[in-house]
């Protein structure tokens, strides 16, 4: 009697540390399925003696036992949560059935149904340890993906910051280039180059600041932007901007911040693609709970070799619609069109001409 009480209190001894070191290191969880399985067979081994008849119950090996039981329990549940599912998928049934049949020590069963029924329900610990393990897991995983959609929408978000800004200011620095040369004024040339240039490093000062203090995404621009933009397209070419906007017109500071956004996107696309524009039309107005932003041009063109259309407007379409717009890029008889149709803060008068917000691309035009 005196060896198994010693190998009662060996077998209890390795289960509580291995139990105890699960809970207390989280970095050997991820490592605690084989640990746990070793645990897991020495308990069955010393159940599978006392069934066996090899040694007989020592006096206080109850007692040992259910402490045991507990710890294997307690395997359970942190082998699920945390290690990996291959390995969890042997070692957890393994702790499980030591648990329950640990009974057999002290208990003789009159007829196998009956030592079943038993340790059966003894296993029932062993099963709600899984089951809060499991749960717990589940709330991991999903906490995790969770932090990556929003680090994957964050990213995604600043690319489209960054594309549409400093495209803005890169292309507009270009234009200003090209219009010094024809003009044979290189020093006005070199002040709206640099003017462009301050602006898009200033885009890229606010961007760089909301990532290092991990500050929101503030709106970039206003309907006060857009009549500076044309008058800054106007002044670089390739065609004049004629403006239709109200001076009165107030929008909420989002809706206001995107219609910015999509003047700047359309005017790149216009530097970009359409060299040859000799007018650009622009008109944004209100009405019935919409704002409506239209850009015209008159000259869609493809130099050989420049650039293929990328991912501006597709982009563009997506932060329209999650505003419920409506955002259309067309071809039409003399040109090239942009239209948006943003909803003024959920406007019941807004009804968009489908079921659902669209965006449309008539053709498949060069997009920035």
């Amino acid at each position: 009697m005196t060896v198994m009480w010693v190998v009662a209190v060996v077998s209890l001894l390795v289960t509580v540390v291995v139990a105890m070191t699960g809970l207390s290191r989280p970095r050997f969880r991820p490592h605690l399925s084989t640990p746990a399985l070793l645990a897991a067979g020495l308990s069955m081994s010393v159940t599978l003696a006392h069934v066996a008849g090899v040694g007989r119950a020592a006096p206080g090996t109850d007692a040992l036992g259910m402490v045991e039981s507990v710890a294997l329990m307690v395997l359970v549940g942190l082998v699920i949560r945390y290690a990996p599912p291959r390995r969890a998928v042997l070692s957890a049934p393994v702790a499980g059935l030591a648990a329950a049949v640990w009974l057999l020590r002290v208990f003789t069963p009159a007829s196998p149904l009956e030592g079943v029924g038993v340790c059966a329900f003894w296993g029932l610990g062993a099963l709600v340890a899984a089951a809060v393990g499991g749960y717990l897991r589940f709330l991991d995983v999903r906490q995790e993906r969770a932090v990556a959609d929003t680090r994957l929408a964050l990213r995604l978000r600043l690319a489209g910051d960054l594309h549409d800004y400093l495209a803005h200011g890169i292309s507009e620095m270009v234009a200003h280039a090209q219009a010094g040369q024809v003009t044979g004024d290189p020093l006005r040339a070199l002040e709206r180059v640099e003017a462009a240039g301050q602006r898009a490093l200033s885009m890229l000062d606010r961007t760089l600041d909301m990532l290092h203090h991990d500050r929101p995404l503030a709106p970039g621009g206003d309907l006060g932007g857009i009549r500076d933009a044309a008058e800054r397209f106007s002044a670089a070419g390739p065609a004049p901007v004629r403006l239709r906007m109200d001076p009165a017109l107030v929008v909420p500071p989002e809706t206001a911040a995107l219609a910015y956004r999509i003047v700047i996107e359309g005017m790149t696309n216009i530097r970009r693609h359409a060299a040859r524009a000799g007018r650009v039309d622009l008109s944004v107005s209100a009405s019935s709970g919409v704002l409506d932003v239209t850009m015209t041009n008159d000259g869609v063109g493809r130099a050989p070799g420049t650039r293929r259309g990328g991912t501006g407007l597709p982009a563009l379409a997506s932060l329209v619609e999650a505003q419920g717009g409506e955002l259309v890029a067309e071809a039409v008889s003399d040109g090239w069109s942009l239209t948006a149709r943003l909803p003024l803060a959920q406007s019941p008068e807004w009804s968009p001409a489908s079921s659902s917000p669209t965006t449309r691309k008539a053709s498949a035009a060069p997009s920035a």
